[in-house]
């Protein structure tokens, strides 16, 4: 990977690491008017509605919990985990108390759920996380954990539905990117992602990309980081099996 092209011009360096917003459009997190107002990649916009209506059509309303996230909020997101502020938990969905982790055992508890600031799937717009809204009133509490959308979750006919759809290329080109346990990022049943655009960053996701939001230095645990770097690179970036 190391050999591979050179860094990405700025543009697209900004569009990869959620540092710009030039490249998506509005959409809305449920069908009802009154529903949040959310961003995602222009080219995915048609797509998401054509695939929303077959869920309609078979009795689901498919909701957005997340779409873009930008690189402050992804960051925001690993600072508070570092310190504390927020949940961080084991390979088998436990609570962890992260007082007694080393920054190692830490830094890859938080990766296992939590990718890198810049290299999120979700910088690009082509990433979601969805949910099926007619099966729990208003007032639910969405946790996104795999217990929702497992037999006896209030998602899982939902999940086997789209399931059904990705198996047979149906999806309006949506898959799942981590669908299988392969050693890195735990299976999320609810994260989907547009294959056209998402195709095109991931082919740009090489170590100089790498080394270069490295270089920042805009990672709490970065000396961890470094040291691991090859690692982390492959197993959560690339998304390559152990």
């Amino acid at each position: 990977m190391r050999n591979k092209s050179a860094c990405v011009d700025d543009r697209l360096f900004a569009e990869m690491t959620g540092q710009t917003e030039a490249h998506l459009v509005s959409c809305r997190s449920r069908a009802s008017s009154g529903a949040a107002e959310l961003l995602i990649h222009k080219d995915a916009f048609e797509p998401l509605e054509r695939l929303r209506n077959k869920a309609s059509e078979a009795g689901f309303e498919l909701a957005i919990a997340s779409s873009f996230r930008n690189f402050d909020r992804q960051q925001r997101i690993w600072q508070e985990k570092a310190a504390g502020k927020r949940p961080v938990y084991s390979v088998d969905n436990r609570l962890l108390d992260t007082a007694d982790l080393s920054d190692e055992e830490l830094l890859w508890s938080i990766l296992r759920w939590s990718a890198l600031p810049g290299t999120s799937r979700h910088h690009w717009g082509s990433d979601l996380d969805v949910y099926d809204a007619a099966a729990v009133p208003t007032d639910y509490r969405l946790q996104l954990v795999p217990q929702e959308y497992e037999p006896g979750g209030p998602f899982a006919d939902f999940r086997q539905w789209l399931d059904g759809l990705i198996a047979n290329d149906e999806a309006e080109g949506f898959f799942h990117p981590y669908a299988q346990d392969t050693g890195g990022v735990a299976p999320e049943p609810w994260h989907i992602s547009y294959r056209p655009v998402a195709e095109r960053y991931w082919q740009q996701c090489d170590f100089a990309f790498f080394q270069r939001l490295m270089d920042s230095e805009a990672w709490p645990l970065s000396e961890e980081i470094a040291q691991h770097a090859d690692l982390i690179f492959r197993r959560f970036v690339r998304l390559e099996p152990a």
